[in-house]
């Protein structure tokens, strides 16, 4: 398709022997957090070692503008119902393999191992057991591909459209984009994307593309994965039942929370408290 176009690369990982996660651009880092937000402040309020500090202060009540600031840019190559999701990130830029101006290509996704399952008898959405005739299934995946792939040449060949003759092909036929998103909107594709009831699929893509992300902002990844990947939200009857079994001998301490992240961990305990 049009990869070979695209020669520069900060990263790059293969997914499912054909797909591919490469970064092309970032813009900003850590420290730029930090100098979007204390724009607010003005001169005289930086302290040294206070990066850390700002940034999960930041993450932790919700200060999302200063992360709004910088951006990171994919080139992906994915089967086309994974493109359907990411698409669902309205908040990114996103360019696509045009297939009214270029012919398709004839790769398509093909699922292997424990990724052949059962539909799960709990999840409507979701996979239950290894199926065991693997080779079967993939028999039945190849033979539509090749007849779909035929097909299409055919009626390219028959000077049939290409906005037209496309529509036959399969969803899992691969396509490739280019997809640009501002760092906190990418954590929050990561929490949805990355999330245990997300396909795995788009699980693969969306722990790669974080991988090649890490590297150029390890604190906010860090205050990303304490404060939002990592956590979870209780109802206010969940936090009666917290409250009312806190007992026993135990310190902020042996949680690894400091000073400031005990004070706001009781406040929310106590939230509530005078109604």
């Amino acid at each position: 398709m049009g990869s070979e176009k695209l020669e520069k690369s900060l990263g790059m990982k293969t997914i499912h022997q054909l797909g591919f996660v490469k970064l092309l651009d970032v813009m900003g880092d850590d420290e730029e957090v930090e100098n979007s937000a204390r724009i607010s402040y003005g001169e005289g309020t930086r302290k040294v070692n206070q990066t850390r500090n700002l940034i999960r202060y930041l993450m932790r009540h919700k200060h999302t503008s200063p992360f709004e600031m910088c951006e990171v840019k994919f080139h992906l190559k994915l089967p086309i119902f994974i493109m359907r999701q990411l698409v669902r990130h309205r908040t990114a830029n996103l360019n696509e393999y045009s297939g009214r101006y270029s012919v398709m290509s004839n790769e398509f996704y093909l699922p292997e191992g424990d990724y052949l399952a059962k539909q799960s008898t709990t999840n409507s959405q979701g996979r239950g057991e290894v199926l065991e005739q693997q080779g079967l299934l993939q028999f039945e995946f190849n033979r539509i591909y090749d007849g779909a792939s035929m097909a299409y040449q055919v009626l390219l060949e028959h000077d049939l459209s290409r906005e037209v003759a496309r529509a036959l092909l399969p969803v899992a036929n691969y396509t490739e984009c280019i997809w640009k998103i501002d760092l906190h909107n990418f954590f929050h594709f990561v929490k949805l994307r990355s999330d245990s009831h997300a396909q795995r699929e788009i699980r693969d893509y969306a722990d790669a593309m974080y991988e090649l992300v890490k590297p150029n902002f390890p604190l906010c990844c860090e205050a990303f994965e304490d404060y939002i990947q990592g956590a979870t939200t209780f109802s206010k009857q969940e936090m009666e039942v917290i409250k009312d079994n806190m007992s026993g001998s135990w310190t902020m301490s042996d949680y690894n929370l400091s000073e400031r992240e005990s004070k706001e961990f009781i406040e929310k305990l106590k939230k509530g408290d005078a109604e």
